[in-house]
């Protein structure tokens, strides 16, 4: 027995093929929104923890800066106690450096000078007298430059010739000097006096050893 098919195949086959070409579709769709969903909410979770990761180190920075601005405050303040140590112990260091300078004075002053007044400049001393002649004034040069601790690098700034009155009918011919020296302050200073020289207005003359 022959069997005819009389339905239209052609358009049957046509019609499944459309359906599961439309279903492919529709499953592609699907998935592809699948895969753009998962992909967005990755992006997104990558976005929060480095949202996160910046918050932590905007916080992180703000808390250095802090430190940072108390580290620089405690720097100064330690500039600044340092300071105050350094202005103390130079004061203590200089107590005594008005001994130490008529001592030395008063132990190498040549014969036949005579100081008037000692002034002190920061690290410079200027020293005033008479002398006899202008020998006498390269003799206390060279003392100065060679035997003393607490003075050094003298130079004449100035000397001046001079009449002296000796008595009331007797003038004598003398030279009016200026001296500039440095201050030294030797490592370990020099011992101390037992009698500091009296507080009067200026340093008291220091005459020539006799």
């Amino acid at each position: 027995m022959i069997l005819i098919n009389l339905l239209p195949h052609r358009e049957a086959t046509r019609k499944r093929q459309k359906d599961q070409f439309f279903t492919q579709l529709g499953l592609s769709a699907l998935l592809g929104g699948i895969i753009c969903g998962a992909v967005y909410t990755w992006y997104q979770g990558r976005i929060s923890d480095q949202q996160a990761r910046n918050a932590y180190l905007v916080k992180e920075t703000a808390r250095l800066d802090a430190e940072i601005k108390d580290i620089a405050t405690l720097q100064a303040q330690i500039a600044s106690l340092r300071a105050r140590q350094t202005a103390v112990e130079n004061l203590q260091a200089d107590r005594n450096m008005p001994v130490h300078l008529l001592e030395e004075l008063v132990a190498e002053l040549p014969d036949g000078i005579y100081l008037r007044s000692m002034k002190q400049e920061n690290q410079s001393v200027l020293l005033t007298g008479v002398a006899q002649s202008q020998e006498r004034v390269s003799d206390l040069l060279r003392a100065l430059s060679t035997k003393t601790t607490w003075l050094v690098k003298p130079e004449l700034v100035e000397i001046v010739a001079a009449n002296a009155s000796v008595s009331a009918r007797e003038q004598r011919r003398v030279s009016n000097f200026t001296i500039r020296a440095t201050l030294n302050r030797p490592a370990g200073g020099a011992p101390a006096t037992a009698n500091p020289p009296p507080a009067a207005g200026g340093v008291p003359a220091v005459p020539g050893k006799a």
